[in-house]
């Protein structure tokens, strides 16, 4: 089983960043395999990696997610091509659709038909990796604009089809998507013990595309925290559980609660979306089961973290996503170490 954590997000100024690019090269000197960085409406998606590209030299590194109603597909092409050469080919190029409120909040973007403008995204992206002229007559994006004076184009770059293209994606068509034509599946909202739940969908895709979950690297995760008092070590993962599923996108839009309501938590995810639409947060937060909180994360002694690995190697995960928990640098690069021995561990029984 492969690893991988994350940089990026709400950094609040240069010492906080430094400690992000620290985190990353020390993750590299104990082996881990990818770095992916979060963007949402923090800091963007590429700079961090381009940072993290001269400073490395092993590990891969991905846009976990460029989202793509915030660029247009030639120029996500041009970007990720740009970061393969820079990495020397370490580039991983991560796409999510996101959900409306950033969308059409952030970027003032529609927000409707986004699983056809990711599907589309993805053909302009293999035209321009291939070094084709952009030409596409699609519902979303048609290249060249009609009626004007562009012209069919292709990419100032040497063609590189060598780029990894990985979906960041929750509903049952989208997942589908990302098992046809993906490259991997940058996951969230998964329930190791109730994986079918969307790893079905990705092995349908697959096999209607004539490829099989071979073709796909699943990576997927969760937090480590280490410890004895599991009430203790549960208690800060309730909030941002609680925020998942009420927050994050609409009350009629969310895919995160979707996915844990057919992982099999229905009753708490609506209770606890409605509280948190209502306003009553800590209630919402409260409302967050253990189980959720249990199954989601790595949390416990070394066999209780053993154990969890072992739910996500079993459930079909390649790469096991961690985010060591730990106040200062120090805590969070042990906190790692033991978690990648447990890893090293599980794998090698």
């Amino acid at each position: 089983m492969r690893t991988a954590v994350g940089v990026g997000g709400a950094a609040s100024g240069k010492e906080d960043w430094q400690q992000q690019v620290d985190f990353i090269t020390e993750a590299e000197k104990l082996g881990v395999d990818y770095c992916w960085s979060a963007e949402a409406w923090g800091q963007d998606c590429l700079t961090t990696l381009a940072y993290l590209a001269a400073v490395t030299d092993r590990i891969k590194l991905g846009t976990g997610i460029m989202q793509v109603s915030a660029r247009a597909p030639s120029m996500a092409a041009m970007s990720a091509m740009t970061m393969s050469t820079i990495s020397d080919g370490r580039f991983v190029l991560g796409l999510g659709v996101s959900g409306p409120q950033v969308v059409e909040g952030l970027t003032g973007q529609p927000f409707a038909r986004p699983l056809e403008r990711l599907r589309e995204y993805v053909d302009i992206l293999r035209l321009a990796f291939a070094g084709e002229k952009l030409v596409y007559d699609g519902n979303q994006y048609v290249l060249p604009r009609p009626g004007g004076q562009g012209k069919a184009l292709r990419l100032a770059q040497p063609a590189d089809d060598r780029i990894p293209v990985y979906l960041a994606t929750l509903g049952p068509k989208a997942l589908e998507l990302t098992g046809a034509v993906a490259d991997g599946w940058v996951g969230t909202s998964f329930v190791p013990e109730a994986g079918g739940a969307l790893l079905d969908s990705i092995r349908q895709g697959a096999e209607s595309a004539g490829r099989s979950m071979a073709d796909i690297d699943v990576q997927v995760g969760g937090s480590v925290r280490f410890g004895d008092d599991l009430d203790e070590l549960m208690e800060p993962h309730r909030a941002g559980t609680a925020f998942s599923l009420g927050a994050m996108g609409s009350p009629t839009t969310n895919f995160y609660n979707e996915a844990y309501r057919r992982a099999g938590f229905e009753e708490a995810c609506i209770e606890v979306q409605q509280l948190w639409v209502d306003g009553r947060r800590d209630e919402a937060i409260a409302a967050v089961p253990d189980e959720l909180v249990l199954q989601t994360n790595l949390l416990g002694d070394d066999d209780s973290v053993a154990a969890r690995i072992r739910a996500y190697r079993d459930a079909g995960v390649d790469t096991l996503r961690l985010a060591p928990a730990g106040r200062t640098l120090d805590e969070r690069v042990a906190t790692l170490g033991r978690a990648l021995d447990l890893v090293k561990r599980v794998s090698q029984e």
